[in-house]
């Protein structure tokens, strides 16, 4: 693992910070801790059901599970690299991205993986698809890469960045956007031919974003980090959460995801859970439902979430929606 990535890393996984609740008195949810039999730092999680999904992390680490994960097994990643993030297209066809310009992808749904030339050494974070054709890959030194034929292969695009892009979500083939440190935001409205870098946002880093139609999208990041546009990301408003009484510094926000237009979730440090049912006007504190942080977060049904973090763990939770 280079220095570069070591520390980006660590500055995810080490920071030691207070929760600060936007709202209190939150849902209380019903979780489900699964046995990995792993204590690998699980970064990314993938399911296509309530049965079928995987998860990746530290060491090449790959685990998948065909029950809904009662029951998970790993398979042989083909590597030792850091895994950062999974995404799978249908039940047989996925991609796993990590350190050193790693991208691995499957045919058999995951049992076996092979090496696909990503032509760079930079390490990647984020993996998303518009279409059955066309998906996108981002990194380190403003890394954007792009698929228009599935997958089969993956060709760089013009970021206008260095900074480190963490997370990438398009709401249509055409328009996409990517966040990442230093409060970088960039946007494109041509499938990436062209990106256009925003105005940084000062000493926000950004770990992921996430639209729930074509214009309204949220990014969240450190220090509880919030930000909201509805403008398909051309501006964006700062909607951190507030430091409450008891907060000496707030929670980092890791991963979020809406269900619908009104109702969306985001998770963080020491398991914190967050739930907004108005399409963000307001978020409740649904507690803590893991010790540690969790960095993946996928949604089958909106009545089910896996969440994974440090130390191999997966928790399963249903929503009561």
């Amino acid at each position: 693992m280079t220095h570069r990535l070591r520390r980006a890393l660590w500055v995810v996984v080490l920071l030691s910070l207070c929760a600060g609740p936007a709202q209190a008195g939150g849902p209380v949810l019903s979780t489900d801790h699964q046995t990995t039999k792993s204590e690998a730092t699980l970064l990314g999680i993938f399911f296509r059901s309530t049965q079928l999904g995987w998860a990746v992390g530290s060491g090449g680490t790959i685990l998948k599970t065909v029950d809904g994960g009662a029951h998970w097994r790993k398979v042989s990643s083909g590597s030792s690299v850091l895994l950062t993030n999974v995404w799978f297209l249908n039940d047989r066809q996925g991609w796993a991205v990590g350190a050193n310009g790693t991208v691995r992808s499957t045919k058999d749904g995951g049992n076996t993986w092979a090496l696909q030339a990503s032509g760079t050494e930079s390490p990647l974070y984020g993996i998303t698809f518009a279409s059955a054709t066309h998906g996108w890959i981002v990194g380190g030194n403003g890394t954007v890469l792009h698929t228009s034929d599935g997958g089969a292969t993956w060709k760089e695009q013009t970021s206008h960045t260095n900074a480190v892009l963490y997370a990438v979500h398009f709401s249509s083939v055409q328009r996409g956007v990517a966040v990442g440190a230093v409060g970088t935001v960039i946007a494109t409205n041509d499938g990436g031919a062209t990106w256009s870098a925003l105005e940084p946002f000062g000493g926000v880093t950004f770990f992921d974003v996430v639209f729930s139609d074509q214009v309204t999208g949220w990014a969240v990041g450190n220090a509880g980090a919030l930000f909201h546009t509805t403008d398909g990301g051309q501006h964006w408003a700062d909607r951190t959460f507030p430091c409450l009484q008891g907060c000496t510094k707030l929670t980092d926000l890791l991963r979020v995801r809406f269900t619908d237009p009104q109702t969306g979730w985001i998770v963080g440090e020491r398991g914190t859970v967050y739930r907004t049912t108005d399409a963000g006007f307001s978020w409740q504190d649904a507690g803590s439902i893991a010790k540690v942080s969790l960095f993946g977060l996928s949604f089958p049904e909106p009545s089910q979430a896996w969440a994974s973090g440090e130390k191999g763990t997966i928790v399963r939770f249903k929503t009561g929606k």
